[in-house]
């Protein structure tokens, strides 16, 4: 009960605070709530309001800005057809004062007009939204007129300006450029009195307004160096002429100097020539102001380097010492060139400080080397290509014709502490007078021609500058390359077939290579810095000069065996000697292979050196003997094979003739066995084949007479049993060959 009680308070609590929030809050918030609406409404109608007229104002701006628009492109169209009318106006008056200006020859002002005309159309060519069907009307007028202004200006400029030239036709030639004429005429009025000389700067100008004067004055250049100013410099026998006649102009014409017999004309008269020809056609035509620049300045841009080529290529090259003495007077050259290009900036044809002309007058001492080596390795070819066979006699007393050169300079010079040092380290034992000294022989007469030019060149490398002198003394090193690459491959066929050839190559080989030791030593102290101090050197160049020459010659030595030997190979082995054809057949093989010798030595006699030529012929005949010798002998062979032996050493002896006096070669003959390696044997062999068993064991004697120096025991045991029959007499004649 209790409870209930107090649940029933606590509802009423909660009934009773509902009721009040109900009542006393919700009811004043409710009214507060009813009466903002009430304003919102009212507001809202205001704005309802407002948006009306807002559209009603919006709706007449974008009827005003239709108008607008429509009122702002009239007024553009308005204004693009005012401006056409204004541009077609333009052309109009332009295209009427072109008219004007053109028959009162008026021409700057007529190309000004003409141009003022020009742009106008390219005014209304810019309008897009354009489609005047007169716009091409007026692009033709355009066209059509500015053809015709410079079809008078072209008139004008050929009265002005009048070439006489040969035909096409005639060959061209020194002869026919004398037909060559360029008249400056003086433009006169229809009265005969001369105009101002305004005439030409107004066609001029006018040219140029109308971009026609470039290709105008390009043409005139052309023909101008191609008829005038190059044939002036290629020919040393032309001139000009200059003629000046009242009223009529200035001619210039070319002529031909009948007294003039020069080849190439010299660098001043080259210059005067063409001064002449410039400076007439600078006070005359080309002596006006073209904007900024002179007539002269764009005549000048455009022959200027075809014209210093051909003057470099043409005179300076030609004039460019051959001697290291005539450096000096070459400077008269460069300041001649100075004085030519100083003129021509004067005339404004020149606008630059240096020119190719000049830098390359300047560059004398570089140009002197180059076209020195050029030369030198030109005269070498031709002489390493010339013939052989013309020779000159070499002897150990012969010496280059050394040139005499200046004293060393200071630092060079042999201080006298290393001299006196010399002296206490002198040897007392000397080498022969004939050391290194050549030996008796012939050479080709252009090798020595070849040697003396290397002299030449590096006694011009003497005294020049260290630029030259490289380019000089490896000249000489090249030329001797040259000779060690070309003459071998150019000759090589000769060299091959002709025994004689053969042998004076070789001589030429060995002459290089002895003078090469010394040649650099000679000259080394007279040459500039690096070559002074141990380049200057041919030494490293002997031996391959000493291999090619012994290359060639054994080659040559290799040919004439392989004939001796194919000879030799006709005897049939020198086998059944007993048979007549057989013997035949081999004693013609000697005889041919005697007559082959005795043919060679005649050949190189006198060509060769002494000793070279005893052991060649020493070679080939060992190669003779030993071929004749390698067969196995019997018995029925022996008579025949001596007879055939002692042909080759009656006659073998004679083919050693190295010297054209006969008397002198006996002492050669005499000296065979020292040249023939298997001589003795080959005696000996001889005797044997002749002898007796009893003189075969005498020669023996107990392996000390001559037979036992030759042959070994088993050797000669082996004859013994091949040419006599097996007997007692032969059993103890073996028995004592021990």
């Amino acid at each position: 009960a209790v409870n209930s009680f107090v649940f029933m308070s606590f509802l009423q609590e909660e009934v009773c605070d509902m009721i009040n929030k109900r009542y006393n809050d919700f009811l004043p918030s409710l009214q507060s709530s009813e009466e903002l609406m009430l304003q919102v409404d009212a507001v809202s109608k205001e704005m309802d309001t407002l948006k009306n007229c807002i559209e009603n104002e919006v709706q007449n701006v974008h009827v005003a800005v239709a108008e607008y628009t429509k009122l702002k492109q009239q007024l553009e169209k308005n204004t693009v057809i005012i401006t056409m009318l204004g541009h077609l106006k333009e052309f109009h008056s332009a295209m009427e004062e072109f008219n004007k200006a053109l028959l009162e020859k008026k021409y700057v002002d007529a190309a000004n007009r003409l141009e003022r005309a020009r742009k106008s159309v390219g005014s209304l060519k810019r309008w897009k939204t354009s489609e005047l069907p007169l716009l091409s009307a007026l692009s033709s007028e355009l066209t059509v007129q500015r053809e015709n202004l410079i079809y008078h200006l072209g008139d004008e400029w050929k009265r002005l300006v009048i070439w006489k030239l040969p035909s096409t036709k005639e060959p061209a030639g020194e002869m026919s450029f004398l037909k060559v004429e360029l008249k400056l005429s003086n433009a006169c009025s229809k009265d005969g009195e001369l105009k101002p000389p305004t005439l030409l700067s107004s066609v001029l100008q006018a040219l140029a307004i109308q971009g026609d004067l470039q290709h105008k004055i390009k043409l005139f250049s052309q023909v101008l160096l191609k008829n005038m100013l190059k044939p002036l410099v290629m020919y040393a026998s032309l001139s000009v002429r200059v003629t000046e006649q009242q009223g009529e102009g200035t001619t210039l014409a070319l002529q031909c100097l009948e007294e003039s017999d020069e080849e190439r004309c010299a660098p001043s008269k080259v210059y005067n020539k063409l001064l002449l020809v410039l400076k007439t056609l600078h006070s005359h035509l080309l002596d006006v102001s073209i904007g900024d620049k002179k007539l002269s300045a764009i005549l000048g841009e455009l022959i200027w380097e075809e014209m210093s080529h051909t003057i470099i290529h043409e005179c300076l090259v030609h004039s460019i010492p051959t001697n290291s003495s005539q450096l000096e007077k070459y400077n008269t050259v460069i300041k001649e060139t100075e004085e030519f290009e100083k003129s021509l900036k004067e005339m404004e044809y020149l606008q630059g400080d240096s020119t190719d002309l000049l830098k390359y007058a300047r560059d004398v001492n570089c140009h002197f080397a180059s076209k020195k080596c050029k030369d030198v390795i030109v005269a070498a070819r031709k002489l390493m290509t010339s013939k052989m066979h013309n020779t000159v006699k070499i002897t150990p007393d012969s010496k280059l014709r050394l040139p005499k050169l200046p004293a060393p300079s200071s630092e060079s010079k042999v201080k006298p502490e290393s001299l006196k040092e010399e002296v206490t380290m002198e040897n007392s034992k000397q080498l022969s007078a004939w050391s290194l000294r050549l030996p008796a022989c012939r050479i080709s007469e252009s090798v020595q021609q070849l040697m003396e030019l290397a002299l030449d060149t590096l006694c011009e490398a003497v005294g020049s500058s260290t630029q030259s002198a490289l380019q000089l003394f490896f000249t000489v090193r090249n030329i001797f390359q040259l000779f060690y690459d070309v003459v071998p491959t150019y000759h090589k066929e000769n060299l091959l077939k002709f025994p004689h050839l053969a042998a004076i190559q070789h001589n030429n080989c060995m002459y290089l290579a002895h003078h090469l030791l010394t040649l650099g030593h000679h000259f080394r102290n007279h040459l500039p810095q690096p070559l002074s101090e141990g380049v200057a050197t041919f030494v490293d160049m002997v031996p391959g000069f000493r291999k090619l020459g012994a290359q060639c010659f054994l080659a040559q030595l290799n040919v004439q065996r392989a004939e001796l030997l194919e000879r030799l190979s006709t005897a049939h082995n020198f086998c059944n000697l007993d048979d007549e054809d057989n013997y035949t057949a081999a004693s013609k093989a000697v005889r041919q292979v005697i007559h082959q010798l005795k043919q060679l030595g005649t050949v190189w006699q006198d060509v060769l050196p002494v000793s070279i030529y005893c052991k060649a012929m020493g070679n080939l005949l060992n190669t003779a003997i030993t071929e004749v010798t390698a067969k196995d002998i019997s018995s029925e062979d022996g008579n025949h094979l001596q007879t055939l032996c002692q042909t080759i050493i009656d006659e073998g002896p004679l083919v050693f003739i190295p010297l054209a006096e006969e008397k002198k070669n006996k002492k050669y003959q005499e000296e065979v066995p020292l040249y023939v390696k298997k001589w003795g044997t080959f005696k000996e062999l001889v005797i044997v084949l002749q002898a007796n068993l009893q003189e075969i064991v005498d020669r023996w004697a107990d392996s000390k007479g001559p037979l036992a120096l030759e042959f070994s025991s088993s050797e000669v045991k082996n004859l013994v049993r091949a040419l006599f029959q097996n007997t007692e007499r032969r059993a103890a004649a073996l028995a004592k060959i021990k």
